[in-house]
């Protein structure tokens, strides 16, 4: 990825953030009052706003220097969001069985990261780029692969390659495991400071806007 640090958002600021998906619908409501719905993003997009965890001079002066550091809008970066960061269910440890990502065919030996969301009507598989480095747990029909001896996974785009002699047979499941953060920018090239309103309980605005591959 194109202007990309590696680096997390300070951690203890983002625990206290607000924001979530975004997906674009366009909607036409017809002359007799039923309505065409059409999404124009395959993907949703997420926002969040990082002002929210500013509460002292330092964390204010940390993001500052972050902000600076990242030239503004130029150079993504990695946000840990605090409702969507694994793999399992909320409060549940990471296992090598959470998410399915893929089936052998005996041949392919890469794979890519996903995280399945919902499973009744229409499940969206969402692509997952920044694991956490030692977080990722693979297993291959049920059987947990060990890291390094029968898979790597590159920590900077989400992508599992199996190592010869254990690449996955033909229709073995590929399930994964794993932690992630999610690739942003700043949403904004001028970060607005006020200290007098910022001493008497301002919020400072600071958007973030997911990056797509």
């Amino acid at each position: 990825m194109a202007a990309f640090h590696e680096i997390l958002f300070p951690l203890d600021i983002a625990l206290k953030s607000a924001g979530g998906p975004e997906r674009r619908t366009e909607i036409v409501v017809l002359g007799s009052g039923r309505e065409e719905r059409n999404a124009r993003w395959a993907h949703s997009r997420r926002r969040y706003d990082a002002g929210y965890g500013i509460k002292t001079l330092d964390a204010l002066s940390e993001v500052v220097a972050f902000f600076e550091e990242r030239r503004g809008r130029l150079h993504g970066f990695r946000w840990r969001d605090r409702l969507d960061h694994s793999s399992a269910a909320p409060g549940q440890p990471v296992a090598a069985t959470d998410q399915v990502i893929g089936s052998g065919d005996g041949e392919t030996a890469q794979f890519t990261l996903t995280k399945t969301y919902g499973g009744l009507h229409s499940p969206y598989q969402r692509r997952i780029e920044k694991p956490l480095p030692g977080s990722v747990r693979i297993a291959v029909a049920g059987d947990e692969a060990e890291e390094a001896v029968a898979f790597s996974c590159d920590p900077t785009t989400g992508t599992i390659i199996f190592q010869s002699g254990h690449v996955p047979p033909l229709g073995a499941a590929i399930t994964a495991g794993f932690l992630f953060d999610v690739p942003v920018r700043f949403d904004t090239d001028f970060l607005e400071v006020d200290l007098s309103a910022f001493v008497a309980g301002h919020i400072p605005k600071i958007p973030l806007l997911e990056i797509r591959p």
